[in-house]
């Protein structure tokens, strides 16, 4: 069964800039409609040093969702393991599952950019393996009668935000779940669990999809592409920082538009609801494929499109999905 979560990075651009309480606030009310019509998930990333004010913290923002909310489950996708200490994700997150009642998945990523690593005083070296570590240590604080409030979930998920064929058997040799929809990821994936002991159908992916869900795509590209070219440059400006790497060329919507639904950087899916629940529903036919998220807002989009954008997301898309893949 693929279900269809929601993704915030909370964004403020300088060209469209906001006051941040509206934003927050407008955010928390996307939030809360969404539970009220049958959202799934509501994921949250994490970055620092951004121009625009990408989400710093998710876990004080995912304990705001679960304050305002009653069903819909809450996810991070990703916090940066390396930047904090196994007490802190293993307290953070426990404390997130008890106030939204066991609704909380843990999704960790290593993280990628010189400055925050620097901002948070931490060393970029074996981050795999300190991510790894972190897993194993938040599990078993899980269980350390000492560590309390302890989580309401009696094992709760973690999801590594691994990416290619050697993170997919990473995530598989820990047992735990994997955050990336690339249906090639799967394989070394399944080869990791059984290599590690795990059953192999115990295997769960989730991960985030590109795309612009809408009755009239068309009418929303010259709005979508502006946003999209903003988001996506600012992904590889700020992936260069404090290295001696150029700054990547200017990105081309088109050419991302032209290339449809797939994996990795420089895709996206601009359709109507039908035609994105087909495609989608094949592009991940045969893969354990548990949940995908879509951006509500690109990079700071006016709240009334991002509402809208929401709506196709839980009331149109997520309903034909679960008719492809015959649970209606």
């Amino acid at each position: 069964m693929t279900n269809v979560g929601l993704w915030f990075d909370v964004r403020n651009p300088p060209q469209w800039r906001q006051p941040w309480n509206r934003l927050y606030g407008e955010v928390l009310e996307l939030c809360e409609e969404a539970d009220h019509l049958g959202a799934h998930s509501v994921w949250l990333s994490e970055h620092h040093l951004f121009e625009d004010g990408y989400l710093t913290q998710p876990f004080t923002l995912a304990a705001a969702i679960a304050a305002r909310t009653r069903s819909i489950r809450i996810g991070t996708a990703v916090v940066l393991a390396p930047l904090r200490t196994a007490a802190e994700l293993a307290e953070q997150s426990a404390l997130v599952d008890v106030l939204s009642d066991g609704r909380f998945e843990l999704g960790l990523g290593t993280g990628y950019r010189v400055p925050e690593f620097e901002l948070f005083d931490a060393s970029m070296e074996r981050r795999y393996a300190t991510t790894d570590q972190r897993v194993r240590d938040v599990r078993r604080l899980w269980q350390d009668p000492a560590m309390l409030p302890p989580p309401v979930q009696e094992r709760p998920s973690i999801w590594l935000g691994y990416q290619g064929p050697q993170g997919a058997r990473r995530a598989g040799l820990l047992g735990e779940s994997l955050l990336t929809v690339n249906p090639e990821s799967v394989a070394p994936y399944l080869a990791g669990l059984a290599e590690g002991g795990h059953d192999t159908a115990s295997a769960r992916i989730a991960g985030g999809i590109n795309a612009w869900i809408s009755d009239d795509p068309e009418a929303d590209w010259p709005v979508v592409s502006e946003r999209l070219a903003y988001q996506w440059d600012s992904y590889r400006r700020h992936g260069v920082e404090g290295t001696d790497k150029p700054i990547p060329a200017p990105v081309d919507p088109e050419r991302y538009r032209a290339r449809g639904l797939g994996a990795g950087l420089g895709h996206f899916l601009l359709a109507t609801p039908q035609d994105a629940a087909a495609r989608i529903s094949d592009y991940l036919a045969g893969a354990p494929a548990e949940t995908i998220f879509i951006w509500v807002s690109i990079a700071g989009m006016p709240h009334d499109l991002a509402q809208r954008h929401m709506r196709s997301i839980v009331c149109d898309l997520a309903p034909l999905l679960r008719e492809l893949d015959g649970t209606a």
